[in-house]
């Protein structure tokens, strides 16, 4: 290691992101990347804003774009917040509410960027271990912490947690920020911006990176209290004033605009994870239920490591998680309709010649 790292370098854990391999022709189900393109009004617009006004500093605070979500939750524009994808936001948030005495609250199988995030910020956190069934027992929650932050739908489980629950745990945490990181929602879930007005300690983050197929864009947001709001403002604007690009703005304020194409593209998604879900569980695969453009299975009677270097062999690339108590499981995004035929066919092969 190098002799000029700081002491927190050399103890950070980075986080390890889905595998982007090099090779032509592989089926990639391993990062729940949308399958469609973005909607075509989106190309559209980001052909228009390439021009001259790309020798300009973007808007700092992406008015334009705050106003149409706002519009589209029916919140106030100063309820929201925009930044350079989810997990930005997401680092911001971490910053502005989670440097508490008390420690951080997560599941112990979430998204690994919350653990990465209390390493890099020196943010003291717990664990609270997923029930039998793997879904977030909200009674568990009801202890000392210095906030809250959980993937809903879980990430990768895919399993949703209720509106009421959530609704149960704010009122149960009333002194500390909750925080639903909502990257999955719209492939099944009902979003938890519906209850921001009701609860001031509630963030919710979002991410234009799966339902709206913009993952290389790089644009996420939050929506809460406008002094939650306020409060990511003060960390943005002393780390960086102009975190969205011209481009990246035109392109989400499309993405918004197009509602149709949003609605046909999440449907497509759900139908193709639903039947795709029945195939593997006639193959024997056990399938959790699942709210997001990914599902989470194991095989009882076969590795999850082998299937998975099997699968690949075949072209066919899926997600393993080598944490203890979901060592058996894999990660399967949804592809289209030809991509899952062709996964449910070369597993249907690995299990017949095991």
């Amino acid at each position: 290691m190098s002799q000029y790292w700081s002491k927190l370098v050399h103890n950070l854990s980075p986080y390890t992101p889905g595998e982007q391999p090099k090779i032509a022709q592989l089926i990639k189900l391993n990062t729940n990347e949308n399958p469609y393109p973005p909607s075509p009004a989106v190309l559209a617009a980001i052909r228009e804003a390439c021009n001259g006004d790309l020798r300009l500093y973007p808007d700092p605070g992406s008015d334009q774009l705050r106003a149409v979500i706002a519009r589209y939750y029916a919140v106030a524009p100063e309820q929201v917040f925009v930044g350079n994808s989810s997990d930005e936001v997401l680092a911001l948030c971490f910053q502005a509410f989670f440097k508490q005495t008390q420690p951080l609250l997560f599941p112990d199988i979430t998204y690994s960027f919350y653990p990465t995030y209390c390493g890099l910020y020196e943010i003291n956190f717990q664990t609270v271990p997923l029930d039998a069934q793997f879904r977030v027992a909200v009674e568990d929650y009801v202890r000392p912490n210095g906030g809250i932050i959980f993937a809903n739908p879980n990430a990768p489980t895919g399993q949703l947690l209720a509106l009421e629950r959530i609704e149960w745990l704010l009122q149960h945490n009333p002194d500390s920020v909750v925080l639903v990181d909502e990257a999955y929602v719209d492939f099944g879930g009902e979003s938890a911006i519906a209850l921001v007005n009701r609860y001031p300690n509630l963030l919710v983050v979002q991410t234009l990176s799966k339902s709206r197929s913009l993952a290389g864009l790089r644009v996420g947001l939050a929506i809460g209290h406008a002094e939650l709001i306020e409060g990511l403002n003060r960390v943005k604007n002393s780390f960086n004033c102009y975190p969205l690009d011209r481009l990246a703005v035109a392109g989400a304020i499309a993405a918004f605009e197009d509602q149709p194409y949003f609605v046909q593209t999440c449907q497509a998604v759900i139908a193709s994870r639903t039947q795709l879900a029945s195939d593997l569980q006639t193959l024997g695969f056990e399938v959790l239920p699942s709210a997001s453009n990914f599902i989470f299975v194991r095989h009882a009677n076969m590795d999850a490591v082998d299937i998975a270097q099997q699968l690949r062999t075949r072209g066919i690339i899926v997600r393993h998680f080598k944490q203890a108590r979901i060592t058996q499981f894999l990660r399967i995004s949804i592809g289209t309709d030809a991509e899952c035929a062709a996964l449910s066919a070369a597993l249907a092969q690995i299990v017949a010649a095991h």
